[in-house]
C-alpha cells in the first residue's frame, strides 16, 4: 500500500488514490493528527456518503473526545455554529438565510466588481515580466471579493488579507498561527456586527442581522460563525481553484492553446466547460469536510461504527474510471462531467456560483492579457500545501513579456 500524507503524496496524491480505489475503496487509516477515520475513494460510494443523513456534520457526534477535527481556534472563539458543522433543521434554517446572497441574479450583479478586482490585480504586476500567481493574484482576488460580499469596509480589507495569509501559511503546520488569525477575525466580526446594526447596508452581514431581527432566530454567534465560514471556505477554495487551474493549463500547452484561441475569438463555451474540468481534474478541495456516523453504516463493503469519522476523498472520486472516461486526461471540452468538486447533497457548496464567476474571469483575463505566460520553475520544484481538506500550491512563479499586459 502506498504511504499517505507525506510531502510526496501532497505533490501528487493521485497514484495513491488509484491504488485505494482498486484495493481498499473504503479504507480505515490513522491521520497525521492521530485520529482514525475512513477514506472513501470511489465515485459511487462518495455520492452515497455525501447525501447520507446518517453521516452527521456535527463534531459532537465524533466517537472520541481525543483528536481535533475542526478549524483550529473555532471552538474557543464560539465559531462552531456554521454550515459545515451542523445538521438539519438548524442547517436548513441557516442555509436558507445565506442562500439569498448566492442566487444567480445576485452573483451576476457582483460580476462588475469581480472584473474590477481582477484587472486591478493584473495591472499591479503586468509591467514587471514576472509574478507569483498565488501571492499576487489567486490569493487576493477571492479575499477582496468575499470581503465586499460580507460588507467589510475597504479600509479594513487588507487586515483580512493578512489574517487569511496566516491561515494559509500555517494551515499544514503549527496550529497556533491559525488560532491567532481566527481569534482576530472573530473579534473583528463581533465589532463589525455591532457597527452594522447601527448602519445596515446592502451586504451579507446586514442581511443576516435583518433576518435575526425579523424572527429567524439568528444569534450573534451564529451570525459571526456564518460570516467566518463564508470567509474561510470562500477564499481558500477559490485560491486553490484558480492556482491549481492555472498550473494545469501551464503544464498542458495544447489544452491551454485551445482555450486561448476560444477566448481570442470571443467564445465562452469552452471557458465554461474548462472551469468544470479543472474542478474535476485537480480541484481545490481534496477531501470533503468531516462527517460522523450516527448509526451503523455499510459503505463499500465496510462496516462503519457509530461515531467513526468519514472523509470523502473528492479528488479520488473525480478520477474514478468507473464514472469518467480517461479520468487522468485533462479535457477542457469534457461534457459528461458530474464532478464532486463542490460536493453533493444538502451540503453542496453554497458559494459555487461565485467561485465559478471568479475562476472564469480570472482565467479569461490572464490568458487574454498575458498570452505568453510560462512557468518559471520546474514542476518538481513547486511545493504544495499539506493538509487534509484543501490542496493547493504555495507559489506559482511565471514569466511573460512585459508589454503583453498593456
Amino acid at each position: 500500500m502506498p504511504e499517505l500524507f507525506t510531502w510526496e503524496f501532497a505533490a501528487n496524491p493521485y497514484p495513491a488514490y488509484a491504488w485505494l480505489r482498486t484495493h481498499a475503496p473504503v479504507h480505515r487509516t490513522t491521520l497525521p493528527s492521530g485520529v482514525e477515520a475512513w477514506l472513501v475513494t470511489r465515485y459511487a460510494d462518495a455520492r452515497q456518503a455525501l447525501a447520507d443523513a446518517r453521516l452527521s456534520k456535527n463534531p459532537g457526534n465524533h466517537g472520541s473526545s481525543s483528536g481535533r477535527t475542526g478549524i483550529p481556534g473555532e471552538r474557543s472563539a464560539d465559531l462552531m455554529t456554521h454550515l459545515l458543522n451542523i445538521d438539519p433543521p438548524d442547517h436548513t434554517r441557516l442555509r436558507r438565510l445565506v442562500s439569498k446572497a448566492f442566487t444567480p441574479r445576485r452573483v451576476a450583479l457582483f460580476e462588475p466588481r469581480v472584473r474590477e478586482i481582477t484587472d486591478r490585480l493584473i495591472d499591479g504586476f503586468a509591467a514587471g515580466g514576472e509574478a507569483d500567481l498565488i501571492h499576487d493574484f489567486a490569493f487576493p482576488l477571492p479575499i477582496y471579493a468575499i470581503c465586499d460580499l460580507l460588507g467589510v469596509p475597504a479600509e479594513d480589507q487588507d487586515d483580512f488579507r493578512d489574517w487569511a495569509g496566516m491561515m494559509i501559511r500555517h494551515g499544514g503546520g503549527p496550529r497556533g498561527g491559525v488560532a491567532r488569525a481566527v481569534k482576530k477575525i472573530r473579534a473583528y466580526l463581533s465589532d463589525l456586527i455591532h457597527r452594522k446594526r447601527a448602519d445596515l447596508g446592502d451586504d451579507l452581514i446586514s442581511d443576516l442581522i435583518r433576518a435575526g431581527d425579523h424572527g429567524e432566530h439568528l444569534t450573534e454567534n451564529e451570525a459571526a460563525a456564518m460570516a467566518f465560514i463564508l470567509l474561510f471556505a470562500g477564499f481558500e477554495t477559490t485560491v486553490n481553484l484558480i492556482g491549481n487551474g492555472l498550473y494545469a493549463l501551464l503544464t498542458h500547452p495544447e489544452q491551454r492553446a485551445q482555450l486561448q484561441s476560444s477566448i481570442a475569438s470571443g467564445r465562452t463555451d469552452l471557458l465554461t466547460t474548462a472551469v468544470e474540468e479543472l474542478l474535476r481534474y485537480d480541484g481545490p478541495v481534496e477531501l470533503a469536510t468531516w462527517r460522523y456516523a450516527t448509526s451503523p453504516i455499510t459503505l463499500g463493503g465496510q462496516s462503519i461504527a457509530v461515531g467513526d469519522p468519514v472523509l470523502v476523498v473528492l479528488a479520488a472520486a473525480d478520477r474514478d474510471p468507473a464514472r469518467f472516461d480517461q479520468p487522468d486526461l485533462l479535457d477542457l471540452a469534457r461534457r459528461d462531467n458530474p464532478h464532486l468538486g463542490f460536493g453533493h447533497g444538502i451540503h453542496y457548496c453554497i458559494g459555487a456560483p461565485l467561485a465559478r464567476l471568479e475562476a472564469q474571469y480570472a482565467l479569461e483575463a490572464l490568458l487574454r492579457r498575458l498570452p505568453d505566460l510560462t512557468l518559471a520553475a520546474a514542476p518538481d520544484d513547486l511545493r504544495w500545501r499539506g493538509g487534509l481538506i484543501m490542496r493547493g500550491l504555495r507559489q506559482l512563479p511565471v514569466n511573460f513579456s512585459q508589454e503583453s499586459g498593456a
